[in-house]
């Protein structure tokens, strides 16, 4: 900032202190896979069944609409292709597959429950 007066020019600088600064050690945020297609592998349960486990966390449907039937019921028999039921993440609806084959003997969760990564949805002989 310059200040002029008739003839005499002053020059006025701001004072700046400087104090000694410390990086404060910021965790490293671990990388995740988004990939809603790939899901944990079925995990054998204590009675020889599998599970069919969420792939990402969400809200799940067991059909595509209220008014139309479930995509399985206990006693369906279920291919890696079949469709098992919605999960609903952030307003996009991801149809999840079974991934192994047999007979659905249970389902863990009810309609519109909220799921985590990872969680049991169905058991599978």
């Amino acid at each position: 900032m310059t200040l002029k007066k008739e003839k005499e020019t002053e020059i006025i600088t701001p004072q700046i202190s400087q104090m000694p600064v410390e990086a404060a050690a910021m965790p490293m945020p671990q990388a995740q896979s988004t990939d809603s297609n790939k899901t944990e592998a079925p995990k054998p349960t204590s009675d020889n069944h599998k599970t069919i486990n969420a792939p990402m966390v969400g809200t799940f449907y067991k059909s595509p609409s209220p008014d139309e039937e479930a995509y399985v019921q206990v006693g369906d028999t279920v291919s890696n292709e079949t469709t098992v039921c919605i999960l609903e993440a952030m307003k996009l609806f991801n149809e999840i597959q079974a991934e192994i084959s047999g007979e659905i003997v249970e389902i863990l969760v009810e309609d519109g429950q909220m799921v985590e990564y990872g969680q049991p949805l169905f058991k599978v002989k």
